[in-house]
């Protein structure tokens, strides 16, 4: 017969607040969105362009794109937020939320947009791109 593993009252309290910490970590990184919005958007589409892993034909409609996905990544809820990132949420072993969600919406969305000749470097250095930008601007 297996034995049936049951936390105790500590181990629970503990799982608790490590659960609750990383919630509240996630929540003021998308809150706090708003602050910067305007120089995050230009500082991830310049870092996308320097790199040579986005090629558009107009870098000013890369910035406003990366604002709008911003913006709605601002007011998305919880399920919008893990059903954006589902595809590629196993993508590095701790990932930033907002790196996260931009890396999935470059790689889905933005590679249909006019203004996008393609999308080189793997998801990982996409993300890495983005990730480089945001921990300038937001909190771990």
């Amino acid at each position: 017969m297996a034995k049936v593993f049951r936390p105790s009252t500590r181990e629970a309290n503990i799982l608790s607040k490590i659960e609750s910490q990383k919630e509240r970590t996630r929540r003021l990184a998308i809150n706090s969105i708003n602050d910067c919005i305007d120089s995050l958007s230009n500082a991830i589409a310049m870092k996308l362009v320097d790199d040579s892993l986005v090629e558009t034909t107009n870098k000013n409609a890369l910035e406003e794109q990366i604002k709008i996905a911003l913006e709605k990544l601002g007011r998305a809820d919880d399920f919008e937020i893990d059903y954006q990132v589902a595809p590629i949420r196993n993508l590095v072993p701790q990932p930033h939320v907002v790196s996260l969600f931009l890396t999935a919406w470059i790689i889905e969305k933005l590679l249909n947009h006019k203004d996008v000749v393609d999308i080189y470097g793997s998801d990982e250095d996409i993300y890495l791109n983005i990730h480089q930008q945001i921990k300038k601007f937001l909190p771990a």
